[in-house]
């Protein structure tokens, strides 16, 4: 029966067999409502096989998993009916309008009489912002547009959770940014997204939680801030940027414990720095203090990407 007072999503004990190959291994996890939660990892990490267990299209070999407090092996029905499944490159026919494909899928559904089922359908494609495509073709839309069209017709049953896999993949940072924003709107609006993809800065800006998967296993999970001292990368990536010379700041760096690989040019000084958030602004403090002309001090975002490079060389050397 369904139950608000747990997770949106609740994985125990998950396990895939494919023969004698393990694509998901013991997996236990939590999403909360209302979140946009991220589940990231290179290709083969098992990110398709537990959202196809998720959204009930395959049996696990063992473990328990439910959907809005509905067991999706007892309760399959009743979790289908809460839930929206949107898979990798989900096919739309290219014969049928806009309006045509969603009024349709809205049909299968059952959502009441034709203009009913009208006014949903723009609805939805006005979350996603393709109201003025509705009297398109679908085969004139763009890869962005038409990803936008599948979450469009994903939503149109109003599900509490949404399993979304590589919603983002082979989009431009345009259409990848349309899509954070529509993610983002529906969450606010009450629905819990569990999104995938092998891309990890894509999920940082997009989510409020995330989890990382490597050969089945849950590896960390928690903010992007979490998942990253949670992997042991404390390793960070800074840049300062001085209104004098260099060479004072890259000696004073010298001195500093957790300093590495000092470099740059120009008005910028490349380092490495092994620290926390703590260490990381007492470290621009006494700059300040010994009287080092700083005109700005930054992380760089690459470092979150490098955890997944790292991520996945693992995997190929195992």
């Amino acid at each position: 029966m369904g139950d608000a007072m747990n997770g949106a999503i609740e994985i125990r004990d998950l396990r895939v067999d494919y023969g004698d190959f393990i694509a998901v291994h013991d997996l236990n996890l939590t999403v909360p409502w209302g979140e946009v939660f991220g589940l990231v990892g290179p290709n083969g990490a098992g990110k398709t096989s537990s959202f196809r267990v998720l959204a009930t299209l395959m049996e696990p070999t063992y473990g328990e998993v439910s959907v809005a407090g509905y067991d999706v092996l007892e309760e399959t029905s009743a979790a289908r009916r809460v839930m929206g499944y949107m898979p990798d490159l989900a096919p739309v026919p290219s014969d049928l309008k806009v309006w045509e494909f969603l009024d349709f899928h809205a049909d299968t559904h059952a959502l009441g009489s034709r203009g009913e089922r009208r006014d949903r359908a723009e609805e939805c494609l006005g979350t996603v912002d393709l109201l003025d495509k509705r009297e398109a073709w679908c085969r004139a839309l763009s890869r962005g547009q038409t990803q936008r069209l599948v979450l469009a017709k994903t939503l149109l049953h109003r599900p509490k959770v949404l399993i979304l896999d590589e919603p983002a993949s082979g989009l431009d940072p345009l259409s990848r940014r349309e899509l954070r924003i529509a993610l983002q709107r529906l969450a606010r609006e009450g629905a819990t997204v569990f999104v995938s993809s092998h891309i990890l800065s894509e999920l940082a800006e997009m989510c409020s939680s995330l989890c990382v998967m490597n050969q089945g296993r849950l590896l960390a999970s928690g903010t992007a801030e979490e998942v990253r001292r949670e992997l042991g990368r404390s390793d960070r990536h800074l840049t300062v940027t001085v209104l004098n010379g260099r060479e004072p700041v890259v000696d004073w760096l010298g001195r500093r414990d957790g300093v590495h690989d000092v470099g740059g040019e120009g008005r910028e000084v490349r380092f490495g720095y092994k620290g926390d958030d703590d260490g990381q602004v007492a470290l621009l403090a006494d700059m300040m203090r010994d009287g080092l002309r700083v005109k700005a001090f930054e992380e760089r975002g690459s470092s979150f990407e490098e955890i997944l490079v790292e991520v996945a060389e693992n995997n190929r050397k195992t």
